[in-house]
């Protein structure tokens, strides 16, 4: 008898196990969209952990849960779900139970991320020998320098990442990368105009202005001290 329930557990395992799809990882980014890779066709069930948020009945769809009116749609032709105006609270397991047709259980679990910020790119010195970089981003992101396909500097999480270019390689192409998993935004950079005479010019004037202040209070300080003489 013990074995009968054994074998018979077996059994129901293989059969669910060959039912259920391999779960899979995907990503979004706040503000834009995703269509979920499996379609239901016929009659089925989407759900959102273990609620249930939308229902597929002889080809008609039906919004189950309100939070999901005009965010959710659904294609009568592929029977593909599409989660618009995606937010980070979109993130979680969504799991495709299919009744009819092509009979599945399948989940994917999504991971929905701020998108990445536009990096800036300016020449922190120039000199004979080349040119010193900085590459930036108003918030933490994975930042990659890249010569060609070639990697220089990388960071996994910076808002700043350095790179020194020397002079004999001043006409190579280099870029700029900021990534996360879901998005990545390049910024190509002309060597010869961020390293120009021109550049050399603006880094003096804003190391001039930098130091404007400190003159102006030892400035103020000389006149105060002549008064009390």
């Amino acid at each position: 008898m013990e074995t009968r329930l054994i074998f018979i557990s077996l059994c129901l395992g293989t059969i669910l196990s060959a039912a259920e799809e391999v779960k899979e990882n995907l990503t979004g980014v706040v503000g834009g969209s995703i269509t979920l890779p499996d379609p239901l066709l016929e009659r089925g069930f989407l759900l959102y952990g273990p609620e249930n948020i939308a229902s597929v009945r002889n080809k008609v769809f039906q919004i189950e849960e309100e939070t999901y009116l005009n965010k959710l749609l659904w294609d009568t032709e592929t029977g593909l779900f599409t989660i618009t105006d995606l937010q980070r609270n979109d993130s979680g397991v969504y799991r495709f139970d299919s009744k009819k047709g092509r009979v599945f259980i399948s989940s994917f679990k999504l991971t929905v991320y701020d998108s990445v910020p536009p990096p800036a790119v300016k020449a922190l010195s120039v000199s004979s020998d080349g040119c010193s970089l900085l590459c930036s981003v108003d918030r933490e992101a994975t930042l990659l320098w890249f010569k060609g396909e070639q990697i220089l500097n990388q960071s996994s999480s910076a808002s700043s990442l350095p790179l020194t270019v020397n002079t004999e390689d001043l006409r190579s192409s280099y870029r700029c990368v900021a990534a996360n998993p879901a998005e990545n935004k390049t910024l190509t950079v002309n060597i010869n105009e961020t390293c120009s005479e021109e550049a050399t010019t603006r880094i003096l004037s804003d190391k001039d202005q930098r130091h404007f202040p400190v003159d102006l209070i030892t400035f103020h300080l000389q006149i105060i001290g002549s008064l009390d003489l």
